[in-house]
């Protein structure tokens, strides 16, 4: 066993027990007298692209458009570390997101709970769930969903970019706060009727130009930025922005998209790594500004590296030490969606004739059904840095809830990653799921309505401090 989960994770070679004992030396190092209260952050960065062959979320790889990135940055110096990681991949689930954080935290010399992975959640990208692919293998169909060699060569490599970080890490003495609004990339997909009911969904390449026509809707159009300064030196930056991330895929070349190409053009601009996460953007897509012409991925790249830039540019740099930062965490158990049943997934799982997509589908369906069944919890996360705050949450969640949690603390910044444990699927609110449409359908969504109550509950409790 390996966590919660029924794993094939075999780490007791003789390689992780010289990084753990690495490890060990360096968090000793770090919490000695010489360094006691000194705030320090350290970047990481690896290559995330699946081998040509290997499936991506809907196909097999062809090609390598441009490279997808596993990044993040380790905070050292305010209690045990702290990890935010960010993927280029659709959606890390279950015993996947389990094992990351488990791994990545042994490399840091912390917890899992001190661990937030999240993907950005581009659709020609890999997928990752090691307990479905566990169900399958019984099947003789592991490697079906996704190509498990790489997954966890990413995870050896990145754990070991980890460690590095922690080694490497630089005094932090500031950070730089901003915002910046990003134009003509946000779109809300759920365009409602006069009976209330959504009447279209504008998915994030919309080809109809009288559905594209209708008004942007509930958005957030601000993308949020926190960088670290040692003096007058940048030493990282974060931002997040709510949005799908697609322009056109299924194209069988693993890309980024127009958010990560926007990372990475701010990052060669500055010269400074750039972490980016994707908020609360369910029910967020480009569809009012894209038909899916090729062409308008570096035009939504522009526009959300322009939003990016106007927030590097407004940044407010304020002191900051080992005692303003803080950790908090609230574990939750979602409600499972009602229309999941153990002995139906079972059965497809166990059908030879059922396609091995069904099939996947199923096992991921039955994973999370069976761990909602035995209460097994999400953690959501708060990394407080001075008057930041940084909430980490599951699935696909929709747009409300980063609006709800910044007017919970409108005297904060409050800024939300979602897309972390990705087994819940899309996460509407509670009116949501009255009202039609993709996103809270039996096929999209895996939790019921009263998923609202139980996240905001978790919001609220994280942010009073």
């Amino acid at each position: 066993m390996t966590g919660r989960f029924a794993l094939n994770s075999r780490v007791c070679s003789w390689r992780s027990a010289v990084l753990r004992l690495m490890v060990v030396v360096l968090f000793l190092f770090s919490t000695s007298p010489l360094m006691a209260d000194k705030l320090r952050v350290g970047t990481f960065a690896v290559d995330a692209s699946p081998p040509v062959g290997s499936p991506l979320a809907y196909d097999p790889t062809v090609g390598i458009q441009l490279p997808l990135s596993c990044r993040g940055i380790v905070i050292v110096g305010a209690g045990e570390p702290i990890v935010l990681c960010a993927i280029d991949w659709i959606g890390i689930s279950s015993g996947g997101h389990q094992v990351f954080r488990e791994r990545l935290g042994e490399a840091a010399g912390t917890t899992a709970a001190r661990v937030a992975v999240h993907t950005l959640h581009q659709h020609d990208a890999p997928r990752c769930d090691f307990s479905a692919d566990e169900l399958l293998q019984a099947q003789g169909l592991g490697g079906t969903g996704f190509d498990t060699a790489h997954a966890r060569d990413v995870l050896r490599r990145a754990s070991l970019a980890v460690t590095d970080a922690v080694s490497n890490a630089v005094p932090v003495t500031h950070v730089g706060l901003g915002e910046g609004t990003v134009e003509k990339v946000a779109s809300n997909r759920r365009i409602l009727g006069p009976d209330g009911k959504v009447l279209h969904t504008r998915y994030t390449a919309t080809a109809n130009p009288k559905i594209r026509a209708f008004p942007a809707g509930t958005i957030d159009p601000q993308l949020k930025l926190l960088s670290f300064w040692n003096e007058d030196e940048p030493v990282a930056v974060l931002t997040w922005y709510a949005t799908h991330p697609q322009s056109y895929y299924r194209t069988g070349l693993a890309n980024p998209d127009f958010p990560g190409m926007a990372r990475n053009a701010r990052q060669d601009e500055t010269g400074v790594p750039h972490i980016h996460f994707n908020g609360a953007g369910g029910n967020i897509g480009a569809g009012k500004w894209n038909d899916g012409s090729p062409e308008n991925r570096q035009i939504l790249a522009d526009r959300v590296a322009d939003g990016m830039r106007k927030a590097w540019e407004n940044v407010d740099l304020e002191p900051v030490s080992a005692e303003d930062v803080d950790w908090q965490v609230e574990s939750v158990v979602l409600p499972v969606a009602d229309h999941l049943d153990e002995e139906q997934l079972l059965a497809t799982v166990q059908n030879s004739e059922a396609d091995n997509a069904t099939r996947w589908y199923a096992a991921k369906n039955l994973v999370w059904l069976r761990r909602c069944k035995v209460r097994d919890p999400i953690d959501i996360s708060c990394l407080s840095v001075g008057r930041a705050r940084v909430l980490h949450m599951p699935g696909e969640l929709f747009v409300e809830y980063q609006l709800a949690a910044q007017q919970v603390r409108p005297d904060l910044f409050v800024a939300m990653a979602a897309y972390g444990d990705y087994a819940p699927g899309y996460i509407g609110t509670e009116v949501a799921y009255g009202q039609g449409g993709y996103e809270t359908s039996e096929r999209a969504s895996r939790v019921a309505p009263e998923v609202e109550h139980v996240l905001m509950e978790a919001v609220r409790s994280l942010l009073k401090n």
